[in-house]
């Protein structure tokens, strides 16, 4: 292992090390350093508010590999694909499930998967068929938490994260780059807050006219 590896990755998962080996990353960013801080590893709730690309996605993935059944809950199923497909490249060692859709099914065939990735609405759905296997889980990612503001989705999100905090063993961890109210909301989710500024491309802000763009900070 490189020398100059920061000093916290070691305390993390074997699997996760050897993927961010393979992906050449020597050191945490700072909202995964502060999220390990804040007790990811002590399986604590979390709440990350942090900018897009600051490496929300890796805190979650620490947390899967630090429990023994997981969901990863996003809002669409584009982009549940995407991470799906994330996922099994990174961790072939792992099996994780697709589900999606046809939400008059229980699909039985999950109670054998480490990580299941699907959307709120589908979650929902096992949920109300009461799969056995929903006692098994340890710990329930949901990205784009923002979405409980959401009118279509909103609801259906609220009564899901209600259900899961009053199922004493889950880990919650909440994922968005945009929550108006972070402290509120992580109060709701017994949760520590983890926030941060950081992103790894300045962000500028400007107007684009005609083929031009006008930046803020030339004014």
């Amino acid at each position: 292992m490189p020398r100059n590896l920061s000093l916290m990755i070691n305390s993390l998962p074997k699997r996760v090390i050897e993927a961010l080996e393979k992906e050449k990353i020597t050191s945490l960013r700072p909202a995964q350093e502060k999220a390990i801080k804040a007790g990811l590893l002590e399986r604590k709730n979390l709440l990350i508010c942090t900018p897009t690309a600051s490496g929300k996605t890796v805190i979650a993935e620490i947390a899967f590999n630090n429990n023994k059944k997981s969901i990863y809950v996003v809002p669409l199923i584009a982009l549940a694909n995407e991470k799906y497909k994330s996922f099994k490249k990174k961790y072939p060692d792992l099996k994780i499930a697709l589900s999606i859709g046809d939400f008059d099914r229980s699909d039985p065939f999950l109670a054998e998967y480490d990580i299941i990735v699907c959307t709120a609405e589908k979650l929902d759905s096992l949920m109300r068929h009461k799969v056995n296997w929903i006692n098994e889980i340890d710990c329930v990612v949901i990205d784009e938490i923002h979405l409980l503001n959401d009118v279509s989705r909103g609801p259906t999100l609220e009564v899901l994260i209600t259900i899961l905090k009053r199922m004493p063993k889950i880990q919650i961890i909440g994922l968005s780059a945009t929550i108006g109210n972070p402290k509120e909301l992580a109060e709701w989710l017994n949760a520590e807050l983890v926030t941060d500024t950081w992103r790894p491309v300045k962000l500028h802000k400007g107007v684009y006219y005609k083929g031009m763009v006008e930046y803020v900070e030339d004014k």
